[in-house]
C-alpha cells in the first residue's frame, strides 16, 4: 500500500458523513508505518474501543469504512480465526466487526460484518511481522506470499462491495 495523508483519509469514507469523516480519530504515526508490509490500514480509536477504521487503495483510489464492535467480548478461553489472514486469536483477537451500509440502506440501520484481528493488523500477521498471543497462530498454507496477500484484498473487496446502497 502506498502511503497516505489524514486528509486523503478523511475524504475516503464511504460509510459515514463528512462530519463524523472529520471527526474521528487518525493515527498521528502515518509516517511511521510499514506501508510496504500493508495491504490496507486499520486502526482502532483509542478514545472509543468499539470502533476501528480501515483503508484500502481499490482501483487507484482510498475507499474507508467505519466499524463497529459489539460491546460484550468473547472469554479467554474462545479462540477466533480472522476471516482476512486466516490467524487464530485467543480471546477477544478476533472481533466481528461491522459497518453501516452506504447511503439510504445505512440509514435505516442496515450493516454487514466479518470476523477479523481486533487490532487491524491482519498484514502484518500474514507477513510474520507481527504474532497472536500466546494460545493463537498462523495456519501453514502451501499458497505463496502473494496468493496470501490477493485472498486478503479479494476478501476485503467483497466486505466492500457489501456496504453499497
Amino acid at each position: 500500500m502506498k502511503a497516505v495523508t489524514e486528509q486523503a483519509i478523511r475524504g475516503s469514507f464511504v460509510n459515514c458523513s463528512k462530519g463524523e469523516a472529520k471527526r474521528l480519530a487518525v493515527p498521528r504515526d502515518l509516517d511511521e508505518r510499514p506501508w510496504d508490509d500493508l495491504d490496507f490500514l486499520g486502526w482502532r480509536d483509542p478514545a472509543a474501543p468499539d470502533r476501528g477504521y480501515v483503508v484500502v487503495e481499490r482501483d487507484g483510489r482510498l475507499v474507508s469504512v467505519a466499524l463497529r464492535t459489539p460491546g460484550q467480548q468473547r472469554g479467554h478461553l474462545h479462540r477466533g480465526m480472522c476471516s482476512l489472514c486466516l490467524t487464530t486469536h485467543p480471546g477477544s483477537g478476533v472481533s466481528l466487526m461491522t459497518a453501516r451500509k452506504a447511503g439510504k440502506a445505512g440509514r435505516e440501520g442496515n450493516s454487514a460484518g466479518l470476523y477479523i484481528c481486533a487490532d487491524l493488523q491482519c498484514s502484518l500477521y500474514l507477513r510474520g511481522k507481527k504474532t497472536p498471543d500466546p494460545g493463537g497462530s498462523r495456519i501453514s498454507e502451501s499458497l505463496t506470499l502473494e496468493e496470501q496477500t490477493a485472498r486478503l484484498t479479494t476478501k476485503l473487496f467483497d466486505f466492500l462491495d457489501s456496504l453499497k446502497g
